[in-house]
């Protein structure tokens, strides 16, 4: 038999899915994939029940539906304080994991270099690897996770190709400030740079925190392509209804990946998700209202129990620090943490180029009930877990 792929051979398959069929194996409470456990918006679910009696079950456009495009065109517009034109600057992608695919393929040749910061969501550096780039890690530093200019502009005088930004930043919560976001657009106009983002939690922030989109920052439309998807926004996960916004000249590139990648997006969930798309702000007020209403419901239990945590600006995960247990893998800790606690989370290391295995991911997109029974499993954590054998237990950075 020949030989199969080599630019695959250091893949393993996804830590976050392995983790939730783990959770599943022992009846935890699963906090490690990042889905919710309630319905998404009555008015989205009710005209898709209408959607299934239409003529929606055939191909839509390629790159969208034309309602789809010109409904996420006016939003994208509002929020990001620019005209989008539904036709000539939006694709509508299976998720963001393929926006992002799309965006790196479309972009990069075999060779390039790829900025990312770490910890960074773990589809990246597979996405750099799988389009034949190799990527150039720049460390976020915790707790604050702020990033060092003069190592940053280090990463780009490699002459990298591209940067990857997720803002909101998955695993570590981290919002960038429009100071930081300047200057990595002057690293990347200076180092002729395309900037490609992931905002998939644009609309999950925390307040005093706000969203900048790179795009919308002076001379970087031209060089950002902006990915995101309707998942998170609506807790429509398993729609995979995703896109790519950047100027005409990338998108007639995009368009061409997109159709040979997965020919398009699904034509009656398009149909359904538009009536999402036309919510206006009150919505999103109130999607940040009730993630804050969350987020402080699980970090004081967290803090009753004493666990070690950071503070999320955005998004919906935590990294709990679980050094005192003195385990040498972080994945052993989590699969213990699924068998004797009942709570399932994601090792760190997962999520990091550095040598790091501290942390672990929860997430808190779940209904009250689900949080505060996965707190009532954590509060009996250092009864229940095993200590690694032979480690004496470490000093909690707080």
């Amino acid at each position: 038999m020949p030989a199969l792929s080599s630019r695959t051979a250091n893949f393993t398959d996804s830590v976050i899915r392995r983790m939730t069929r783990i959770s599943n194996q022992y009846g935890a409470v699963n906090l490690s994939q990042g889905f919710p456990d309630f319905d998404p918006p009555k008015e989205i679910l009710d005209r898709l029940a209408e959607v299934t009696r239409e003529d929606f079950h055939q191909y839509s456009i390629t790159w969208g539906a034309q309602n789809f495009r010109e409904a996420l065109a006016a939003k994208q517009s509002h929020f990001m304080g620019r005209p989008i034109d539904p036709n000539g600057e939006i694709v509508v992608t299976c998720g963001s994991t393929e926006a992002m695919m799309a965006a790196m393929m479309s972009v990069t040749n075999p060779g390039d270099k790829v900025i990312v910061f770490s910890p960074f969501y773990e589809n990246y550096g597979a996405d750099t690897i799988l389009s034949g780039a190799e990527p150039i890690y720049v460390p976020l530093i915790p707790p604050a996770f702020t990033f060092d200019a003069d190592v940053l502009e280090a990463a780009f005088r490699q002459h990298p190709k591209a940067l990857i930004l997720c803002n909101p930043s998955n695993p570590c919560g981290k919002v960038f400030t429009r100071d930081e976001l300047m200057v990595i657009a002057e690293f990347a106009k200076k180092y002729d740079t395309f900037v490609i983002t992931d905002e998939v939690y644009e609309h999950i922030l925390y307040a005093p925190h706000t969203h900048t989109y790179m795009a919308s920052l002076p001379g970087m439309w031209e060089r950002t392509i902006s990915c995101s998807s309707l998942s998170k926004t609506y807790s429509i996960t398993g729609w995979r209804l995703g896109y790519v916004i950047a100027p005409p000249e990338i998108i007639d590139t995009v368009k061409k990946v997109h159709d040979f990648l997965t020919v398009g997006a699904a034509a009656p969930l398009q149909e359904a998700a538009v009536t999402g798309l036309k919510f206006g702000d009150d919505y999103y007020r109130g999607l940040q209202a009730e993630y804050t209403e969350k987020r402080d419901l699980f970090l004081a239990g967290l803090d009753r129990i004493g666990i070690a945590h950071t503070v999320p600006e955005g998004a919906y995960y935590i990294l709990l620090d679980v050094s005192e247990y003195g385990y040498e893998s972080d994945l052993d800790f989590c699969e213990k943490l699924a068998q004797y606690v009942g709570v399932g989370a994601v090792p760190g290391s997962s999520f990091f180029k550095e040598p790091e295995n501290r942390y672990i991911r929860l997430h808190f997109a779940k209904k009250n009930e689900t949080l505060n029974e996965a707190l009532e499993r954590l509060s009996a954590i250092r009864t229940k877990m095993p200590v690694a054998p032979g480690r004496q237990p470490a000093q909690n950075i707080r």
